[in-house]
């Protein structure tokens, strides 16, 4: 049973975009315009330019912002202001993850490479506002993103967590791959499971990877 492999978690890590919500939602749709726009704006760049230099640096540095720190000296706080200024109409509370996510044991901490701020505008949202004991947005890792070692270092050693009782969940397997090294329990959340040996489990549904964890009493 799943319940099994979970039952000496003691900290649960969610990422925020397409794992606390559906991809349905398209909210990357909204943000990935914006980079675009931003990318154009601040280096001066046609379009097709920009979206090679944003998907470029995705895949090099982990986010583009990362990427436009690097190369280019950016102000991470008015780009992630800017990309993040997205409307949450799609956005629907569940209330029946939020029963779960409630009665899940131990610590809830949400870790993303978005900002704070913005974690906190879907957090409510999607109806989980008040439910996790952190929130941890790419400015508490330093603006350094997952999948880098040094985001796990700051945001793992700031929340003091153990690793060896802890379930990390992430839509990106890449962001999989430091947890799993370090021994937390990894959950890959999305449409389409992948075989690597840093992913213990998959999941297309959030709500019902965690129905079988929580206590039937619980919820």
């Amino acid at each position: 049973m799943v319940a099994s492999h979970f039952s000496h978690i003691r900290t649960w890590v969610f990422d925020l975009d397409n794992t606390l919500y559906p991809p349905s939602a398209r909210l990357f749709d909204q943000m990935e315009v914006r980079m675009t726009a931003w990318v154009m704006r601040e280096l001066g760049v046609d379009r097709a330019e920009a979206d090679r230099l944003r998907h470029d640096y995705w895949v090099r540095y982990g986010t583009t912002l990362a990427g436009l720190m690097a190369l280019h000296g950016v102000d991470p706080d008015a780009y992630l202001e800017d990309v993040h200024a997205v409307t949450l109409d799609h956005i629907e509370i569940d209330a029946l993850l939020v029963r779960h996510i409630a009665a899940l044991p131990g610590r809830r901490v949400v870790f993303t490479n978005g900002s704070g701020p913005y974690a906190a505008r879907v957090l409510a949202a999607r109806g989980l506002d008040g439910l996790f004991d952190a929130v941890y947005g790419v400015e508490h890792a330093g603006f350094r993103p997952k999948p880098e070692a040094a985001a796990y270092d700051a945001v793992f050693g700031r929340d003091g967590l153990v690793p060896r009782t802890a379930a990390m969940f992430d839509d990106d397997p890449r962001n999989l791959a430091e947890p799993h090294r370090r021994g937390l329990r990894t959950v890959h959340v999305a449409p389409a499971p992948m075989q690597l040996a840093h992913i213990h489990h998959h999941t297309d549904d959030l709500t019902a990877f965690l129905g079988q964890i929580v206590p039937r009493r619980e919820i």
